[in-house]
């Protein structure tokens, strides 16, 4: 194991044997192993601790073994305690991910500030089976295919060589104590799922199969380098560079094949989701003037160019739809609206400021679509029971002309949600059973030459 250990360091070129490497601990049976193996192997090495306070009483048995771990290898121990669930509530995102975006916060903080070049984490080969089919499930593109990268940035993973069964018997062989996290015993997340309750039925079917899966993998890797190699060639070709962002000349773009596979490489990196990627291919061939967001990128769609400018800098007063992404938070153009993800609570009682819209996020489709109203279109105000032409809530609600000409409404999967500043649609309301909305409120009232 160790021979293995230092051969795939080398082969992956994942640091030198003087460089000083922070390693990732959580007291489980992989990153002992891995802190086994460097101090086997001589390496200079200190050690981190997350405490997530996420299992009481068994969290802070964790860190003081790992505490005591770094005291019988003699080097230096790091350690923080985080409130993991406050986090994701406050940043509306799940605990998992708090956890991630804590525990690297705060490792990136450690090697600023201490005598390490990098941070090793105990992921293994069956981590990577579990990643690939994780990501198959919900949905993934060739990179999600290939799983988790040996190194990323200032992130090394030295144990990607080693099966979780060859870990095991290494920890057997040399009788290292190891803590138990009871919280891995749970099929209730994703991951654990996948590992008890799949993976056992794919190893029945096919005994090799994740030897096989990870043959692939590295197939895939091969084939990523590949894609990686003609997508920059063709970017040469069909884009031009600006000091504050990208042209796309439709024209040359239109003779590739796979277009949104080659505007998904160039434009993910921005911020563009697959979804948003798809409206802009579809928009290709349509009239000029949409304009599609996301979080940090503004994309206009102007005759035979696809014209990329950071937020704030692209404007046309002929732009009569905004395709706005998931995760975008803010927007200037055309209204300046804010989008806010919500955790409730039992007691959640909805603000009834008419520029304020909460909407159900589980019934919300992305992008949403940020356009003028027009003939035809319907909705089911809030509180009512039956949809209704937009041009007769008009009517009813005495709009004037000017009024009229100046709505904006916003469109999901083809359903308005909310004609902005003045109603929701039904259809989207919050009830007993949300469980997270989505809060968009107008932050100004426009002037009437928008």
């Amino acid at each position: 194991m160790l021979n293995a250990f230092l051969r795939y360091i080398r082969k992956e070129s994942l640091f030198s044997p003087h460089q000083p490497i922070l390693l990732a601990v959580s007291g489980g049976i992989d990153s002992v192993v891995m802190t086994a193996l460097f101090h086997r192997a001589g390496f200079h090495f200190g050690i981190a601790h997350c405490n997530f306070t996420l299992r009481g009483e068994e969290s802070n048995r964790d860190e003081r073994f790992v505490e005591q771990l770094a005291a019988g290898y003699k080097v230096p121990f790091y350690s923080r305690t985080f409130p993991t669930e406050h986090y994701a509530r406050e940043h509306h995102l799940s605990v998992q991910m708090a956890a991630r975006e804590l525990r690297y916060r705060w490792f990136n903080e450690l090697l600023d500030s201490q005598d390490f070049n990098l941070v090793a984490t105990a992921h293994h080969l069956d981590d990577q089976v579990e990643t690939l089919l994780i990501n198959l499930t919900r949905g993934t593109g060739l990179d999600g295919l290939q799983g988790i990268s040996s190194k990323q940035g200032r992130v090394i993973r030295p144990l990607m060589f080693a099966t979780r069964t060859r870990i095991e018997q290494y920890q057997q062989d040399y009788n290292l104590p190891f803590c138990v996290d009871s919280s891995n015993l749970s099929v209730k997340y994703t991951r654990n799922k996948i590992r008890h309750e799949v993976l056992p039925v794919l190893d029945s079917i096919n005994p090799d199969f994740r030897n096989g899966l990870i043959l692939t993998i590295e197939r895939l890797k091969e084939a990523g380098l590949i894609v990686r190699e003609q997508v920059h060639t063709k970017r040469d070709t069909v884009c031009s560079e600006n000091p504050d962002g990208l042209t796309i000349h439709i024209p040359r773009l239109l003779k590739l094949s796979a277009v949104n596979t080659y505007l998904y490489e160039w434009l993910s990196p921005m911020g563009f989701n697959y979804p948003t990627i798809k409206r802009i291919s579809e928009s290709l061939t349509g009239i000029s003037g949409k304009i599609f967001l996301s979080q940090t990128w503004c994309l206009l769609r102007d005759r035979d160019k696809l014209i990329l400018r950071p937020v704030g800098s692209v404007t046309s007063p002929a732009v009569s739809e905004y395709d706005i992404d998931a995760d975008v938070a803010r927007i200037e153009q055309p209204l300046p609206l804010s989008f806010e993800r919500i955790g409730l609570s039992g007691d959640f009682t909805p603000d009834k400021n008419p520029r304020i819209a909460f909407l159900d996020l589980a019934m919300i489709r992305f992008p949403l679509i940020l356009r003028r109203w027009k003939k035809g279109d319907s909705f089911k105000p809030f509180g009512m029971k039956h949809t209704k032409k937009l041009s007769d809530f008009f009517i009813d609600e005495k709009f004037s002309v000017l009024e009229k000409e100046n709505v904006w409404i916003l469109e999901s999967d083809g359903k308005i949600v909310w004609l902005v500043g003045h109603r929701p649609d039904d259809r989207f309301r919050i009830t007993d059973r949300t469980t997270q909305a989505l809060r968009i409120q107008w932050l100004d009232i426009p002037s009437t030459g928008l």
